[in-house]
């Protein structure tokens, strides 16, 4: 975050101080590089970020689930400016513990989230299935509730895509236990090591995240287990991507900013026909264009934010950031591997990771069409109520 956004209306002397205590650690610890082994290396910033209080920002505590959005969205960016694997171990450490937070037990909170806060513990949210993502309500994944066994449920069915698959300590899984559409979903907190439950197959992606397709096959858990009411599945699923979404298009705004250094950085040492590549016109209007870029898609993503810090409603305002953040940071970062040129699409240049991390952005948490028709249904219920009024 630049010095003169973090002078916005959006926020307060403790998030700019959060934001500068965040970026000196980055700078400290953290470094832009290929991570060859994956999973060692998300196990081992989980535990880094943990240590260093950073994951505490993602899990409530003193028994409260308030999320401050603003503190998140600072984070998310400023990881995302440093390394994506960074940012993806802390976001995927909120968004998996984030049903407990809002919705578990005090048993299950005082069991995990302690423990998702230290960086011991690794959290997974698994919604999505092969032939549901986007469309919540068409998940398949079946729960049934066995009474002559105390009430446990058992869990059949697959879930992919599922980040922190395959290294997480606990999932947080979304079954059917009815045939209605949403009011038949429940939530459950399964521990990676429940008989049933197995890793049938580790997902490879253009910019390597810890990915994985489960299968639950007789998988039994206790009644306990259960997040919330049965029937309540889908409310919490979507309440907690409400707390997560605007982050995303924070880290998409955190990539786009450091795509935009580089580029600038490289265009004002690059000598081409005997002058630097910043002195040419042209060179100046892509400049001009992703600085523009990135500064609007701050400004919706805190906006964003900031309403959700005060109790507002950000159906709207989050799809908007989301998809305009995500968006816009393609293109900035598609900018900077053409001022870049040949050494744009090289391996090992840092703005060439950034082109393949920033793709999945614009899919993962609600895809931009999906973005789109939910910002169409707000308005028209806000003409709706307007009309009637």
């Amino acid at each position: 975050m630049t010095r003169d956004a973090l002078d916005w209306p959006f926020f307060e002397e403790g998030h700019r101080a959060l934001a500068a205590q965040a970026d000196a650690w980055c700078k400290q610890h953290v470094r832009h590089e290929e991570h060859t082994d994956v999973d060692a290396a998300c196990r081992r910033l989980v535990r880094e970020l943990g240590a260093a209080g950073w994951l505490a920002y993602c899990v409530p505590s003193g028994g409260t689930s308030v999320f401050s959005a603003r503190d998140i969205c600072l984070l998310r960016e400023t990881l995302a400016y440093h390394d994506g694997l960074s940012d993806f171990a802390f976001a995927m450490q909120g968004l998996g513990s984030g049903a407990l937070s809002l919705y578990g037990t005090a048993e299950q909170q005082e069991r995990w989230l302690p423990r998702v806060a230290k960086g011991t513990a690794i959290a997974a949210f698994a919604l999505s299935e092969p032939h549901a993502g986007s469309d919540v309500a068409a998940l398949a994944m079946t729960a049934r509730q066995e009474e002559a066994a105390g009430g446990s449920y058992v869990l059949d069915g697959e879930k992919t895509w599922i980040s922190n698959g395959g290294i997480a300590d606990f999932y947080v899984v979304f079954a059917r236990t009815d045939v209605h559409p949403t009011r038949g979903l429940t939530a459950f907190l399964v521990p990676s090591d429940t008989p049933g439950l197995e890793v049938a197959e580790r997902i490879d992606v253009i910019a390597p995240h810890p990915l994985a397709r489960l299968r639950f096959a007789g998988c039994r858990v206790p009644r306990e287990a259960r997040i919330g009411a049965a029937g309540d599945g889908f409310r919490i699923a979507m309440q907690t991507l409400d707390v997560f979404r605007t982050s995303v298009a924070a880290a998409a705004v955190g990539f786009a900013r450091r795509a935009y250094d580089e580029a600038l950085a490289h265009a004002r040492a690059r000598q081409i026909f005997g002058q630097p590549l910043a002195s040419f016109q042209m060179s100046q209007a892509t400049l001009a264009e992703m600085a523009m870029a990135i500064d609007a898609a701050a400004l919706l993503v805190y906006r964003a934010a900031w309403r959700r810090d005060q109790g507002q409603g950000v159906t709207r305002e989050a799809a908007m950031a989301k998809l305009f953040a995500t968006e816009q940071a393609q293109k900035v970062i598609d900018s900077a591997v053409q001022l870049f040129g040949g050494r744009g699409v090289r391996r090992g240049e840092i703005v060439e990771s950034l082109y393949r991390e920033i793709r999945a952005l614009r899919i993962y948490e609600g895809a931009s069409e999906v973005q789109k028709l939910i910002i169409a249904r707000e308005e028209l219920k806000r003409a709706e109520r307007e009309t009637r009024a």
